[in-house]
C-alpha cells in the first residue's frame, strides 16, 4: 500500500441534520483520489478538499460509458467508534465490474485501507443517531482523451461521501412492485452483474413510468430477477427463495450476508430461476409467505403486492413478515455495533 498525501480544507463545511437531510446531496469536506495509467499501474493515492474535477472531453468516460462503482456505509456504534460493514466484498465486486468493462483493477485488501484512511479522516461526519450513517461512493472511470474504442490506459478511482438520515421515517412499510413487461435492464452475457453507470441510467424509464402509476419499484424480468436496482427474496414454504446469479443480477453483499444468515439459522436458502407465472400463483396460493427488497440503502424493504398488467396479488395481508423483520433487526443491529458481529463483517476505522 502506497502512502496517502492528506490535504486538509481550509473551509470545513457546517455538518448537516441526519435527522432532515435528503439522500445524496450533504458532501463531506474530503475526497480521496488515485490515478492508473498502463506503463505506472496506480500511483499517487490523496485525500484532498471536496471540489470538482477537470477532465478532458474527449475522456472514454462521457463517451462510452468506461465507469464502475459501489456503495456501503460507515456507522457510528453506541461507544463512539466507526465501522463499516463488509468493504472487503464491495472492492471484490468492483474489480469483478471493472473486469467486464476492461478497466483496471486493484489489490482488494490496499483499497479496504485506503477507504479505511478516507474515513478516519472524515469520521466526524459520522452521525450518532441510529438509522444515521455516511454513506460512502466509491467509482473508477476511464479518462484516455481520445475517441476511438480501445483498452483503457488511463484511469481515476474516487471516493465521496455523503450523510443520510434513517431510510424508513415512519417504519417498514411494505411496497407495491410493478413487474415490467416491456424494458429490460440486463441479459446474460451483458452487463447486469457488473455496477456500472450504463445499468441504472438504462433503468430509469421503467421506475419513471411505475412511480407515475405509485408503485416504489420494477421488478426486472427474464423469469423474475431484480428489484429496481436491488435484489429479491422470498420467504417460499418456509425457505429462503431468491432469484440465481445468472450472469444479469447483480451480486449484492446485502444478498450474500442474508443468505449466510439464513443458514446459520438452519434455514434452508434456494437460488433459483423464478418465473412470474409461479410467482403470481405463489402469492394466490399462499406459499410465498414473505417478500422483500435488499440492499445497502434500506438493507431491507418489504414487498406487499405485486402487479402485472391488470393483475394484483398481495403478499402476507400487505404486512411486514417475521423473517423480513429479524433479517432487518439483525443486519441493522451487527452495522451500527448493537449486537454481536459473530461473521468478522466489521472494520473498524
Amino acid at each position: 500500500m502506497m502512502e496517502v498525501k492528506v490535504t486538509k480544507t481550509t473551509n470545513p463545511k457546517v455538518k448537516p441534520d441526519p435527522a432532515t437531510v435528503p439522500f445524496g446531496v450533504a458532501f463531506t469536506d474530503h475526497m480521496f483520489m488515485m490515478d492508473y495509467d498502463s506503463e505506472n499501474g496506480w500511483q499517487n493515492p490523496r485525500i484532498v478538499p471536496f471540489g470538482d474535477i477537470s477532465l478532458n472531453p474527449g475522456a472514454l468516460v462521457f463517451h462510452y460509458g468506461a465507469e464502475v462503482f459501489e456503495g456501503l456505509k460507515a456507522y457510528r456504534t453506541p461507544s463512539g467508534e466507526v465501522q463499516m460493514f463488509r468493504p472487503a466484498e464491495n472492492f471484490k465486486r468492483m474489480n469483478n465490474s471493472a473486469e467486464r468493462l476492461c478497466l483496471p483493477q486493484f489489490d482488494v485488501e490496499d483499497a479496504v485501507e485506503y477507504l479505511r484512511k478516507f474515513v478516519e479522516v472524515e469520521k466526524d461526519w459520522v452521525p450518532d443517531q441510529y438509522g444515521t450513517s455516511l454513506y460512502l461512493r466509491p467509482f473508477l472511470f476511464g479518462t484516455d482523451a481520445d475517441l476511438a474504442l480501445h483498452g483503457i490506459s488511463h484511469a481515476t478511482f474516487m471516493v465521496i461521501a455523503c450523510v443520510v438520515g434513517s431510510y424508513y421515517k415512519s417504519g417498514l412499510a411494505p411496497v407495491d412492485m410493478l413487474i415490467e413487461m416491456d424494458d429490460v435492464r440486463a441479459v446474460r452475457g451483458g452487463t447486469g452483474y457488473a455496477k456500472c453507470g450504463g445499468n441504472y441510467a438504462a433503468a430509469t424509464r421503467a421506475g419513471e413510468k411505475a412511480a407515475k402509476k405509485g408503485y416504489s419499484q420494477v421488478v426486472w424480468v427474464d423469469g423474475v430477477e431484480e428489484g429496481g436496482g436491488i435484489n429479491l427474496m422470498f420467504v417460499w414454504d418456509g425457505k429462503l427463495v431468491t432469484p440465481e446469479l445468472n450472469g444479469s443480477i447483480l451480486p449484492g453483499v446485502t444478498r450474500k450476508s442474508i443468505l449466510e444468515l439464513a443458514r446459520s439459522w438452519g434455514m434452508e436458502t434456494v437460488e433459483r430461476k423464478i418465473t412470474v407465472d409461479e410467482l403470481m400463483e405463489g402469492c394466490k396460493n399462499g406459499t410465498v409467505q414473505e417478500a422483500f427488497m435488499c440492499g445497502t440503502a434500506a438493507v431491507v424493504t418489504p414487498i406487499g403486492g405485486f402487479v402485472r398488467g391488470e393483475e394484483k396479488v398481495v403478499v402476507n395481508h400487505n404486512k411486514i413478515g417475521e423473517m423480513t423483520q429479524k433479517v432487518y433487526d439483525e443486519l441493522t443491529g451487527v452495522q451500527w455495533g448493537l449486537k454481536e458481529d459473530k461473521f468478522g463483517w466489521t472494520v473498524k476505522v
